[in-house]
């Protein structure tokens, strides 16, 4: 009896945890959608008279240090750091799911070479590696998505591996194998449907970690530039103004960079244990 309420209470906090997550996305995608077309204010415009104002009706999260509206401010810094995110996250999903297939395919020394490598570029850390490269450019979009993309293929690259090792002892493998087909063929048309799943679920995992490290970058002044709207260039600016005592231009920044990602990691965690409930943390990246 105890173990049925203990298994329907977690069904309810799980369904609630989805539908919450689901709500915030759905949220979080009209903002950015309907927000800037609908309110008739320039995010870029300064207003010297209205600066640091604090929330009102007029400005429902306050102004900046130089009389800019921030909830436009902070819709357009999530507009910037949700594309960065996904565009990373998709590209570094399919580096990985390319490295940790012909790996896993090829296998010997094919195997061997790859996974040295990519035990070698792991033991750097994600944020280090990544301020060395947007150090090479300017900064702007697309050095930040390059930056992130190519930091964080390495989990990715891993899981695929380990799930194409397994599926090459399946039957329908060996068959396909002794029927003639080539190893490109069998990893196209057999192995890479078969490790979809995962590679989704790792794509949506780390759009909110993208995000993070955009936003890192930002702050540390290597990421977009300064005068473009980004979550992480938004509370950069705002130290000031905390050490002033004014909280709302750090708060509600902080705020759409915490409770976004928040709501993607639980869809995402949702969806993994669907997947494969009994190895919840295999796919954690």
């Amino acid at each position: 009896m105890a173990e049925l309420v203990l298994g329907s209470a977690r069904r309810t906090t799980r369904r609630i945890r989805v539908v919450s997550s689901a709500g915030i996305v759905a949220a979080v995608l009209l903002a950015i959608l309907l927000v800037p077309p609908l309110v008739q204010l320039d995010q870029q415009a300064v207003d010297l008279a209205a600066k640091l104002r604090p929330p009102s009706w007029q400005h429902p999260f306050g102004t900046d240090d130089v009389g800019r509206d921030l909830l436009l401010r902070c819709v357009y810094g999530l507009r910037v750091s949700l594309l960065v995110g996904i565009v990373a996250g998709l590209t570094a999903t399919v580096i990985g799911t390319a490295v940790g297939a012909l790996a896993a395919a090829f296998g010997g020394w094919t195997d061997r070479i790859v996974m040295r490598l990519v035990d070698t570029f792991s033991s750097v850390p994600h944020l280090l590696l990544g301020i060395f490269i947007v150090a090479m450019f300017r900064p702007g979009v697309g050095p930040v998505i390059v930056s992130v993309a190519l930091t964080h293929w390495l989990s990715t690259a891993r899981i695929v591996r380990s799930e194409v090792l397994s599926l090459r002892s399946r039957p329908y493998i060996d068959a396909a194998i002794s029927g003639g087909a080539s190893r490109a063929r069998v990893v196209v048309r057999h192995l890479l449907p078969a490790v979809l799943p995962q590679a989704g679920l790792a794509a949506v995992l780390m759009v909110p970690h993208a995000m993070w490290h955009e936003s890192a970058l930002s702050f540390l002044g290597l990421g977009l530039p300064t005068h473009q709207a980004s979550l992480g260039n938004l509370v950069q600016t705002a130290r000031g103004s905390l050490l002033a005592g004014d909280w709302w231009p750090t708060l509600f920044p902080g705020l759409f960079l915490i409770i976004p990602t928040l709501a993607l990691a639980g869809l995402a965690g949702a969806w993994r244990e669907r997947i494969n409930p009994r190895r919840r943390s295999e796919l954690m990246l």
